[in-house]
């Protein structure tokens, strides 16, 4: 299954460069790092998460490898559900946030690019992320 989203609105953010080396996860493996596309599988336990944030120019493809895992996006609002083996794309200048399902473990392959990589991080008006 694929799930492609588009749109975008105005959002408050601050450029921060590479949000998964910041970002407290279990694990991170590069798998390839190019000037315009990097492949990366993330490990996450329970409770942890991906915050709110967007990419100007990159496309982030997402491939559930363990999990469930949940991607929610902003404008358009969406909230997608992956099982093992599934997938969805958020295009560039969307919002979103990764984290697992009913906050439990997850692992998963991030496909980013074509293009110049960047992560703008983008406020939250609750703890759930929304």
């Amino acid at each position: 299954m694929i799930m492609a989203l588009q749109d975008h609105d105005e959002m408050e953010a601050d450029v921060e460069v590479r949000p998964y080396e910041a970002a407290k996860i279990a694990g991170r493996e590069t798998v390839m790092e190019g000037t315009d596309m990097r492949v990366t599988v993330l490990t996450l336990t329970e409770a942890q998460c991906i915050p709110w944030h967007y990419h100007s120019e990159i496309t982030d493809s997402f491939v559930c490898l363990e999990g469930p895992m949940v991607v929610e996006t902003r404008a358009p609002r969406a909230e997608y559900v992956l099982r093992a083996g599934e997938r969805c794309e958020v295009p560039p200048m969307v919002a979103h946030y990764v984290h697992g399902l009913d906050d439990g473990a997850f692992k998963f392959l991030i496909i980013q690019g074509v293009g110049v990589y960047d992560n703008v991080s983008v406020a939250r008006s609750s703890d759930q992320g929304v």
